[in-house]
């Protein structure tokens, strides 16, 4: 299974430069604090979708009183501004089809700014199902491959219900049935093997090619698009 996500393929040489900035906190807050309001509580054993944005959060060494303040929040415990999820379809350089889940306070500022880093890039913003047809829902699980062998790792997953895997920089991307996602998860570290995040997303069902200088203008495309606060991740069908 072919494609990939921006996401995958950029979060962990960005991670720390982000962190330094404070930036990739603010991203993971807004994201416990959504798991907390809508997974069904502050509890991460008794709620999956926050306990996955916690993994996440503490994979990047956000500290602890800071999960703990975005939980409040996502609970009612602390007040704050309401956070939206929201997802966005849009075309990039080439014809790249594109998603991007913004969690944003101001609806209006997210979708007017993300509408023109589209713009200034070549590409634009859709109209809802103008790239989603394109995509399946998926479980993602980054499986760490140091010391592994990456094909002992793939039978494990595919044994416990996995969809299909993919190399991608040092990990082996598992990908399940987003229902699936929490017991292959546990499967796979029962064997032994360590899960560097797990989550929901989305994988493309037909590639786009774009030639080296189309591919330049869409990589600084993703690169403004990452540094925007309001963005938390982007998939794409390259």
């Amino acid at each position: 299974m072919s494609g990939h996500s921006h996401w995958a393929g950029i979060k962990h040489k960005k991670g720390l430069q982000d962190a330094k900035r404070g930036k990739v906190f603010t991203k993971f807050g807004k994201l416990i604090t959504i798991a907390a309001r809508d997974g069904g509580g502050g509890n991460p054993d008794a709620n999956f979708q926050l306990r996955l944005a916690i993994e996440r959060a503490r994979s990047v060494n956000m500290p602890k009183e800071n999960i703990e303040r975005a939980i409040k929040r996502g609970t009612g415990e602390l007040k704050g501004a309401e956070i939206e999820e929201l997802v966005y379809e849009g075309m990039g350089p080439g014809g790249v089809m594109m998603i991007i889940k913004s969690m944003t306070d101001n609806r209006n500022r997210a979708v007017s700014e993300i509408k023109t880093l589209l713009t200034k890039s070549g590409g634009k913003m859709g109209e809802k199902g103008s790239s989603m047809w394109n995509f399946d829902s998926v479980g993602i699980i980054y499986a760490d491959l140091e010391g592994k062998d990456p094909d002992e790792i793939e039978l494990v997953a595919i044994d416990a219900g996995a969809k299909d895997t993919k190399l991608e920089d040092g990990s082996l991307l598992i990908f399940t049935e987003p229902d699936k996602l929490n017991s292959i998860r546990e499967n796979v570290v029962a064997n032994g093997i360590k899960v560097l995040e797990a989550s929901l997303g989305y994988l493309p069902k037909t590639i786009a090619e774009i030639d080296a200088d189309t591919r330049l203008d869409y990589e600084k495309l993703l690169e403004t698009l990452d540094d925007h606060d309001d963005v938390d991740e982007i998939y794409d069908n390259l």
